[in-house]
């Protein structure tokens, strides 16, 4: 199965390398004069990892959100105002637009009107995916600011969703159903409300019992420690010891059923997507490897360059 998974890898790079277009790695060497753009946007997110390591789960799901929302890698999510993205129902609890705000207003300093907000949101996560024990990999720059964002465009897939609608929703932008499962595993660290999954711990379909595909032991650890019928905390969706840390213990979670959302317990049972969630369980290496060539792929979606879009000034309004 690894190797078969493999040559599906390769083929995704493949994939990848013919797509890039006019976004191409290192599109800022010498536009801004004798700094490094991308050593400028590492040294704040290093920055701010060393006090808040959890910043790498804000900003890989405000990169998910910004492209997979409007499927468009163009920072309209970080488009302010009534009706913005910002205002639709899953992005309420994204985070990280202050960073982006910081890394934007260095770089202005350095070289005005010359890096756009959605190359930062696609270098930033890289760095802070590396600095969370992730592989590095390169990222395509080169990508314009769109001029639009809308609350009513935002199409994000539920917590609740099938292993089959998610095949289906994320094959609509290219991916395969491995890359879905691996594009799942930026859950390692990833964290929910006690809320979404309160029926799962008292009251399963109407049964008034825990969904039964959840580990005993685990549903007592969740219902009377972390998630007590009356609270609403956060909730870690990955072991405690691997909270902050990009790795594959979230496969290794949804075999001992662990799995917090309904969609994370699905994939490790489904036959379609069982035998990928053991073998990324069974190889961090491989995992990583994945996970960052998936990224990469999703930070293509719907990319404006050229005379599209814009480089904003300030990343939460247009020029």
């Amino acid at each position: 199965m690894v190797k078969r998974a493999s040559i599906i890898a390769v083929l995704v790079l493949s994939l990848i390398s013919s797509c890039y277009g006019q976004v191409t790695v290192g599109f800022y060497n010498d536009k801004c004069g004798t700094k490094d753009v991308e050593s400028i946007i590492r040294g704040i997110v290093q920055a701010r990892f060393s006090y808040e390591p959890a910043i790498v789960a804000f900003l890989l799901r405000l990169q998910f959100h910004d492209c997979l929302g409007d499927k468009q890698c163009d920072a309209s999510l970080l488009l302010a105002g009534p009706g913005s993205e910002q205002t639709a129902v899953p992005n309420f609890t994204v985070k990280g637009y202050d960073l982006i705000d910081a890394i934007k207003a260095a770089l202005e300093q350095e070289c005005p009107g010359v890096v756009s907000c959605s190359d930062i949101i696609a270098a930033a996560t890289r760095d802070a995916v590396v600095l969370a024990g992730g592989s590095y990999y390169d990222v395509p720059t080169g990508r314009k600011d769109g001029l639009v964002g809308l609350a009513s465009n935002v199409d994000l897939p539920p917590p609740d969703i099938s292993v089959a609608g998610a095949i289906q929703y994320y094959g609509k932008e290219g991916f395969s159903a491995l890359e879905t499962v691996v594009l799942l595993g930026g859950h390692t660290v990833g964290v929910t409300h006690c809320s979404v999954i309160k029926d799962r711990l008292y009251n399963f379909k109407g049964t008034q019992q825990a969904d039964p595909d959840l580990d005993a032991f685990y549903v007592f650890f969740l219902g009377n420690i972390i998630c007590p019928m009356a609270a609403d905390m956060f909730l870690f969706l990955d072991s405690p010891d691997s909270v902050v840390t990009v790795d594959n213990s979230y496969y290794k979670m949804l075999r001992q059923h662990k799995g917090i959302l309904p969609i994370d317990n699905a994939i490790a049972f489904d036959p379609t997507t069982s035998d990928y969630v053991k073998d990324l369980a069974n190889n961090n290496n491989y995992f990583l490897d994945l996970f960052g060539k998936t990224i990469v792929k999703m930070g293509l979606i719907g990319v404006l360059t050229g005379n599209q879009g814009e480089i904003r000034q300030v990343c939460s309004r247009t020029n």
